[in-house]
């Protein structure tokens, strides 16, 4: 199985943390415990391998400030560790580095600039064009989509975030849509709300901690 065990995940996350101090450590922390929490309620999905995978899926920002490149050199980082692609048909960890930015397949839902090769841009295209999403892939995508470094949050919120700084394209609706389709398929496996798993989300999307709704 290509996947590090969860010490080892998080023995990575902070080890390229200090590489390169910034939220996107406690952003992949939070996605890590969200797919653990769907994940637990989910039918077909190990918790123990979601936190993972969405604990390391943007490890590729320990090599600096960058932008899309950050998948591409996530996916590199973990395939020379032993945790790409194997013949198991298992999710990678490797592999969700990149998938985790595409709901759609296609350079075109990427978030930023291409700040890489063409050759390596070339590279991510052919690579998503081979893909079948699976479970952990529609997971992870929208866990990066629900997780602010504070915690969960409103979808919506965290795609408006995203979306001032780094921008939007031709392809952002339909990635927005996708996003939304892949949460109804998600609730429906688990025979509730998302948000019903994360109370803190009233508070990291509106400042209101629930918990102090009766003092006013």
């Amino acid at each position: 199985m290509s996947l590090p065990s969860r010490a080892e995940a998080d023995a990575l996350l902070e080890e390229g943390y200090q590489r390169n101090p910034g939220p996107w450590a406690a952003h992949s922390r939070q996605v890590g415990r969200a797919a653990e929490a769907i994940a637990e309620r989910h039918p077909q999905l190990d918790p123990e391998r979601a936190y993972v995978l969405g604990a390391l899926h943007d490890i590729g920002r320990r090599e600096g400030v960058t932008a899309m490149r950050h998948v591409l050199d996530g996916y590199r980082y973990l395939t020379n560790l032993g945790f790409g692609d194997g013949d198991d048909g298992e999710v990678s960890a490797a592999r969700v580095c990149i998938t985790h930015s595409f709901p759609v397949r296609g350079l075109i839902a990427g978030s930023g600039v291409w700040d890489c090769s063409e050759e390596e841009r070339a590279f991510v295209a052919r690579y998503l064009e081979t893909l079948t999403y699976g479970a952990y892939d529609r997971l992870i995508q929208l866990c990066d989509a629900l997780c602010l470094p504070e915690g969960p949050c409103l979808i919506e919120k965290r795609l408006v975030d995203v979306a001032i700084r780094r921008g939007v394209n031709e392809g952002t609706a339909a990635k927005w849509r996708e996003t939304f389709a892949i949460q109804r398929e998600l609730e429906e496996a688990i025979g509730c709300s998302l948000y019903a798993l994360f109370p803190e989300v009233i508070e990291n999307t509106f400042g209101l901690d629930p918990r102090r709704t009766e003092e006013h």
